[in-house]
């Protein structure tokens, strides 16, 4: 009995701890100041200085109007944040407490009860430091003091006998695309953009665990997980997996050490369930999550998500030039997509629900792959959470873009632990396909003249070329290898500049002839490159959104088009009389504002859908479309196709259209319109081919059907029509050629016209629309009604399809998606190209 004593009196101080747990410091009572200043003013955390000014009615909303131009001060001044935390005696008797900062934006010293316990430098880190010996029972300070980025940037530049690309922001660690960018502001701000939290723990903490697929076949998966274990000394202690947390697949002793451990174990997954894309499969995870115990007692605990899958970059030499595709389980997959940047200028305000919104926009939209910009943010883990869930895969560039970068043993310190931070954050991920290591950085040092701009001498050019291979091809490429070798790495994005051949012939292509080079929309079809990855053309948002910012609070006789306020929300130089000179190529330019954003967006649309569906014509030569951009950061006139407040433009509807599975395009070549059909099914499908020429009145002037069978997975021309059957009374202004796939599941359709729009021979359409139930309108017209757009004064009313084409008698079902009364549907306007004048 009294041996039984002395071990329950010598284990007790063990057992007496609790399992690790972590308490939220968000919610505390956060307040804040400029340094200069003596007020502390109330805070918000997550959140920035802007928008905690913004909630105290201390600045004007920066999106409105012109206030961006009056808040640039704000970037030049330091900032301190405080607030106070109880800590109770059980808390503090914890082994370890430690100050967790997920994200702190960006030159932040923080001290916690007048000790310094933390000099921050990097906005895309996690900050863990462990401050019991600073903490006391009772009232504890934490006080943080933010330096300003610009003026640490420009001391740090000042160092250099030569300037760098980029101006300051490339010596700090923080988001680019906030010091503005040609469709973004310039709002640097500073913060405490992520959660903080305190985590108390004992004995062992779970670092992270990596999950490795080892081998896949149709019948069994061989998988490895890897769990770095911190554990304060030696002992056995029991490790369980358990499957969506009830079932268990393994439990067995570990004998841990003091300080890191790293624990390997192997599992079979009999009968595997592989994921997909969406448009491929379906989207199986797994969920397994980890526990430590010791002596019965629950130490630590974490999950993780992982799909069981194979990726591959294919890159095979051929008689052109040299492949560029991804494999997905074995299937070689056309990449549908866009690029994604920051979904705001201040991303606290970016929360699950936005991001759902938008990942739901791009699935709706036929999309299965989205590139993270290298000028914006690693996004949140909700982000990555969804691209799983959706069957979306996700090209990742790390934080560089179009600009060059020092390369100091410190920054490439600092460098380092953010890669590898978040190499070992994402690699779970099934949606992850590719890492790359920068945005137009290997096109911008060999293409855009910086050597001639910036007046190197030999020695310096010599000097920063040999930076960046030092920064992308030696540091974040050995971290991926290390840390993920399982995904490829791609140095940089595009491989080749869009203006050598070479770049149409391998690797991955940007393509901006059209826009930047001003090329007509039909060079598209003869720049077609092996992956095109980047390419653009911008449309205005909606007229609501205008008004939103305050746009069109216009005096007396002044062109909208000359305010101040719609120059200050379109941030490329020269981006209203680009939509302008293309607009006058190919549409009658509209005398008024609102028919002026209409006719944008539809010379957006027609832009994007010729280069998507050249890409796709193009297949298995061109293997990826990525279209610049998918939404954006703040309300502006862009590239994006979904506006800052989530509504689609004309040209996400022409998107969803173009990135169908079955796709028919219809190509002009020589002496005939050649017929298409695109199909990224993997089995063939059977069906009916109806090509019909009709004039805009109703007229079939030729029709011929066939009975076909598509193809899986393949591009093939299925119909030629010859022009010889546009005889000489046939006005060519007047006729459209549609073709048609019908099966027993589907009907696809495309049109051919054979004129721009603004030399059609349009006529004023009579439509009729009524409500069938079931959430559907039903459309007609009884003459051709060009690029239908419909829009209700109940703007939360979404459709499933808009800015339409409508044949003479043709019946049309639209979608309603959203919640509505039976009233909204009296209040319908409808606009076509007849009516934009």
């Amino acid at each position: 009995m009294k041996k039984n004593l002395l071990l329950l009196f010598i284990l007790w101080p063990l057992l007496a701890f609790n399992q690790s747990f972590e308490k939220n410091l968000s919610k505390e009572k956060w307040q804040f100041k400029n340094t200069k200043e003596t007020e502390w003013l109330k805070a918000k955390v997550p959140g920035t200085v802007h928008t905690d000014l913004l909630h105290l009615n201390k600045i004007p909303d920066p999106y409105l109007v012109n206030n961006e131009s009056v808040l640039q001060y704000l970037e030049n001044e330091n900032w301190d944040y405080r607030t106070n935390i109880l800590i109770t005696k059980a808390e503090l008797n914890n082994e370890h407490i430690e100050l967790v900062f997920d994200g702190l934006d960006t030159y932040a010293k923080v001290f916690v009860n007048d000790s310094l316990v933390l000099v921050a430098n990097n906005m895309f880190r996690t900050w863990i430091i462990d401050i019991k010996k600073e903490l006391h029972i009772g009232k504890n300070t934490i006080y943080i003091q933010f330096e300003s980025a610009v003026n640490k940037a420009k001391a740090e530049a000042a160092k250099l006998p030569y300037t760098l690309p980029g101006d300051e922001k490339v010596f700090v660690r923080k988001a680019q695309y906030q010091f503005g960018w040609d469709w973004g502001p310039r709002l640097v701000t500073c913060g405490i953009w992520k959660d903080v939290k305190l985590k108390f723990w004992n004995q062992a903490k779970i670092n992270h665990v990596q999950f490795i697929q080892k081998s896949l076949t149709n019948t069994k998966a061989l998988v490895e997980f890897k769990l770095q274990i911190n554990s304060t000394l030696d002992d056995v202690y029991q490790l369980k997996i358990l499957q969506n947390n009830s079932v268990k697949v393994f439990d067995m002793s570990v004998n841990l050490q003091s300080g890191l451990n790293s624990i390997k174990i192997a599992l079979e997954i009999d009968n595997p369930k592989l994921w997909w894309t969406h448009n491929l499969g379906a989207q199986n995870l797994y969920n397994y999550a980890f526990k430590l115990t010791n002596y019965n007692r629950l130490i630590d605990t974490t999950s993780i998500t992982f799909g069981l899958r194979t990726i591959e970059l294919v890159q095979e030499k051929d008689s052109i030039g040299q492949s560029f595709y991804f494999k997905l389980n074995g299937v070689a997959i056309f990449a549908k997509g866009a690029n994604y940047i920051p979904e705001d200028n201040f991303l606290p305000r970016v929360n699950l629900a936005k991001t759902k919104e938008l990942i739901k926009n791009a699935k709706a939209a036929n999309i299965n792959m989205l590139r993270v910009w290298g000028g914006g943010v690693y996004p949140s883990n909700d982000f990555y959470k969804l691209c799983n869930q959706n069957g979306i895969l996700v090209w990742q560039d790390f934080m560089f873009a179009c600009a060059m970068y020092p390369s100091d043993n410190e920054f490439l310190a600092n460098v380092s632990a953010e890669v590898n931070e978040q190499i070992v954050r994402l690699r779970n991920n099934p949606s992850l396909a590719i890492w790359c290591g920068n945005n137009e950085i290997d096109e911008g040092w060999k293409n855009w003249g910086w050597q001639k701009q910036f007046n190197y001498s030999t020695a310096d050019s010599t000097k920063i070329a040999q930076q960046y291979k030092t920064l992308f091809e030696i540091v974040i490429k050995n971290a991926v290898h290390h840390l993920d070798n399982s995904r490829s790495y791609w140095p940089s994005s595009p491989s080749i500049g869009w203006g050598r051949k070479e770049s149409l012939t391998q690797g991955d292509a940007h393509y901006w002839g059209v826009w930047w080079g001003m090329e007509p929309f039909k060079i598209y079809q003869n720049k077609v490159g092996r992956f095109m990855s980047e390419y653009g053309f911008q449309g205005m948002p909606s007229v609501q959104a205008f008004k939103n910012m305050g746009a069109l609070q216009l005096k007396d006789g002044q062109n909208v088009l000359d305010s101040t306020v719609l120059k200050t929300h379109q941030k490329h130089p020269t981006g209203y009389k680009t939509i302008q000179t293309y607009m006058e190529r190919d549409y009658l330019v509209p005398k008024t504002f609102e028919n002026y954003v209409y006719v944008s967006q539809l010379l957006q649309a027609e832009g994007i859908k010729t280069a998507i569906e050249a890409h796709r014509r193009a297949m298995p030569y061109c293997m990826g479309s990525l279209y610049w951009q998918l939404n954006d950061c703040w309300p502006v006139t862009s590239w994006s196709s979904v506006d800052y407040n989530g509504d689609w433009k004309a040209l996400h509807y022409q998107v969803k259209q173009s990135f169908s599975d079955v796709l028919i395009s219809l190509h002009e070549k020589g002496d005939s319109v050649l017929v298409y059909i695109v199909s990224d099914k993997l089995t063939s499908i059977k069906g009916s081919l109806q090509v019909n020429l009709i004039d805009f009145q109703g007229k079939v002037y030729f029709a011929e059907n066939e009975e076909i069978v598509i193809s899986p997975n393949t591009s093939s021309v299925y119909y030629y029509f010859s022009k010889a059957n546009l005889k000489t009374n046939i006005n060519l202004k007047n006729v459209v050629l549609q073709a048609s796939f019908t099966n027993k599941n589907n009907n696809y359709n495309a049109l051919y016209y054979f004129n721009n729009p603004k030399n059609l021979d349009i006529q004023n359409p009579n439509i009729k629309i009524k409500y069938i139930g079931y959430n559907q309108i039903e459309i007609t017209t009884d003459v051709l009604a060009k690029n239908v757009y419909l829009s209700f004064k109940n703007e939360q009313i979404k459709l499933d399809n808009n800015y339409f084409d409508l044949l003479p008698n043709e019946k049309k079902t639209i979608q309603i998606s959203s919640n509505f009364k039976t009233a909204d549907l009296l209040e319908i306007n409808v606009k076509t190209l007849f009516d934009a004048k």
